[in-house]
């Protein structure tokens, strides 16, 4: 199993993008900041995941989906230090 993240800008103030977020949530994404999510995903690639999310994006909207590896930094994250720590130990190789 791999460990991504997902970033993405919208940019269209006031759109509904409650399709988008249950989307990730259905996929077993954890919120870690506004527009972040952190995503354990078996068999997939990061184009998989960009695509099947891109979805529920308009246009001019942005997104970045990459592979994390066992390394990362970080500080008041939405999620527990401790919930970030286990994914970054069960998930990032």
């Amino acid at each position: 199993m791999a460990l991504y993240w997902i970033g993405y800008d919208l940019d269209k103030p006031g759109q509904d993008y409650t399709d988008l977020i249950r989307r990730l949530q259905q996929l077993g994404a954890k919120r870690i900041l506004k527009s972040d999510w952190l995503l354990p995903h078996n068999n997939t690639t990061t184009a998989a995941i960009r695509d099947d999310l891109g979805r529920f994006l308009d246009a001019n909207d942005r997104i970045l989906v990459s592979e994390q590896k066992n390394n990362a930094g970080w500080r008041n994250l939405l999620i527990s230090d401790a919930e970030v720590k286990k994914l970054y130990t069960d998930f990032a190789s």
